[in-house]
């Protein structure tokens, strides 16, 4: 297995207002001349920093792009009614020849909770409400019909090839949620040293729920700043089973960072 990179696209920070859909587009197409496999969008209402709606930022992503995936990074799924996201995840799906990778998390306490209530949303729930949604998330997108909580039975038509599901967290409540419910977990930084554990950890949850270990992707990883070093990092996090790194943001010069991606990624492939 070949680790796979991706990066976060500039949707969030200070200055995105001026930057705003021609930063998108051309640090897309930038990733993907890179050779990079996916960009990703960190998803709020009302954040500590200003952000770029998640969906639209993607969806602008992926029509500028060909083969490059396009991941949430990751959605707050309980901030929506499930049958809206589930609308908004299928069409992307459908409109990116399905390039989508969902991340499903439950928010940064970090935010606060002024967006959830913007929303309507008991910030306390957030986690049931997003386990409920994770429930029946995938008939939606996938346009089967589909009993809702309220017992209201739907088909969301035309419906789209269900995206992979990797459930954000480095909670063992985030490890019990994916083992349930995910096709992958996606930690922050979790630390090399702690993945085997944590793995074993996962595949035992796995088990009880009679489903596949979840696949792991690494968001953040503490990666060297020399290419060369960082590329055998990856080779560590690869014999961990590790899928795919995110790398963070390390400002914001995503030229910068784009750059040193491509070239972690040309040493990690010699």
């Amino acid at each position: 297995m070949t680790v796979q990179i991706g990066v976060f696209l500039p949707t969030s920070g200070p200055d995105v207002a001026m930057s705003g859909a021609g930063d998108v587009r051309a640090s897309a197409r930038a990733a993907e001349s890179y050779g990079l496999e996916s960009v990703w969008a960190t998803d709020h209402l009302i954040a500590s920093q200003p952000m770029l709606d998640s969906t639209i930022a993607l969806a602008t992503a992926a029509a500028v792009t060909d083969q490059l995936r396009v991941g949430f990074g990751a959605m707050l799924l309980a901030l929506r009614p499930v049958a809206w996201a589930a609308k908004e995840i299928g069409t992307l799906q459908q409109l990116s020849g399905g390039r989508v990778l969902l991340g499903v998390g439950t928010g940064n306490p970090a935010h606060g909770d002024i967006g959830w209530r913007a929303a309507g949303v008991p910030f306390a729930e957030r986690g049931a409400r997003t386990d409920r949604s994770l429930a029946v998330l995938p008939d939606l997108v996938a346009g089967k019909p589909t009993t809702l909580e309220d017992g209201l039975e739907v088909a969301l038509t035309p419906g789209a090839p269900v995206p992979p599901i990797l459930i954000a967290g480095n909670s063992a409540r985030a490890r019990r949620r994916a083992a349930a419910y995910g096709d992958a977990w996606m930690p922050i930084n979790p630390g090399i040293d702690k993945l085997p554990t944590l793995v074993g950890e996962l595949r035992d949850l796995a088990e009880q729920h009679n489903r596949p270990t979840p696949a792991i992707t690494v968001v953040a990883p503490a990666l060297s700043t020399d290419p060369r070093l960082a590329a055998d990092e990856l080779a560590a996090y690869e014999a961990a089973g590790v899928e795919r790194v995110v790398l963070a943001p390390t400002g914001p010069d995503w030229q910068r960072d784009y750059a040193f991606a491509a070239e972690v990624r040309t040493a990690y492939a010699a």
